[in-house]
Formats: C-alpha cells, sequence, structure tokens
C-alpha cells in the first residue's frame, strides 16, 4: 500500500504552523526525493531534498570517520537560524527549517512529537536505500 502525502504534508503543514519558530520543514529519502514538504515560498523543493541528502551523506561519513555511530541528528546553525535534519525511518529522514530565535531544547521536543506521528504514517515506504 503506498504512503498517503496528502496525510504527511498535512501532518507536516501542521508541525510548522503550531510550533514556535519552525519556518518549514521536509521529509526527504536518503537518495534526494521530496516524499512531502511544507517550505518557505521562496525555497524549490528539489534543491532542498538534494542539499539533505548531501548533508546526510557526509553526515554519516563523519560518523562513522569519527567512531560516533548511527547518526541521529546533524544540525546546522547559521546566523538566521537552524536547520536540523533528523532521521525519521530507514527510508526518510525529516528537515526542519526554524529561525534564530527558536530554543533548541524546546525544538527538539516538538521534533520529536512529530516524528511519532509521522513515522507510522511512513510504514508502507518501499524499501530503498538505507539511512
Amino acid at each position: 500500500m503506498p504512503i498517503d502525502v496528502s496525510k504527511l504534508e498535512a501532518s507536516l503543514q501542521s508541525f510548522v504552523a503550531n510550533a514556535s519558530n519552525v519556518q518549514g520543514a521536509a521529509l526527504v529519502s536518503p537518495d534526494g526525493l521530496t516524499l512531502a514538504a511544507v517550505l518557505p515560498g521562496a525555497m524549490d523543493e528539489e534543491r532542498v531534498a538534494a542539499m539533505s541528502a548531501a548533508m546526510l551523506s557526509l553526515g554519516e561519513r563523519i560518523g562513522r570517520e569519527l567512531s560516533r555511530g548511527q547518526v541521529e541528528r546533524i544540525l546546522v546553525e547559521g546566523s538566521s537560524g537552524y536547520g536540523i535534519l533528523t532521521s525519521c525511518t530507514e527510508d526518510a529522514v525529516l528537515l526542519v527549517l526554524a529561525d534564530a530565535s527558536a530554543k533548541l531544547g524546546i525544538l527538539n521536543l516538538e521534533i520529536k512529537n512529530v516524528l511519532a506521528e509521522l513515522q507510522p504514517q511512513l510504514s508502507n515506504l518501499n524499501p530503498a536505500v538505507g539511512v
């Protein structure tokens, strides 16, 4: 049974609308395909997905080289905010974009909650490249 993309997008839309300081979110496959996204208007979904896959690949290599184990989360902190890439399932990662005033502890809790909502929805995703 295929995944329900509209339900995934509704979950992401609710997360972006209700989580404090979150500007956008995207579910991406490890090979860079967008599964669902709610992004600010000026952002290109394909570019975001490709960059997420590149971040994931580089993060996994760093994790291996530094003997840190399985990568759970990758954080990019810039002057305008955060990009947080979090493992969702073996076949999907969640990218969350938040502004600079976001409190990381609260944001991580909100990410944990949305992951619990998204994971069952992704259980029907066909196996692809593992995370």
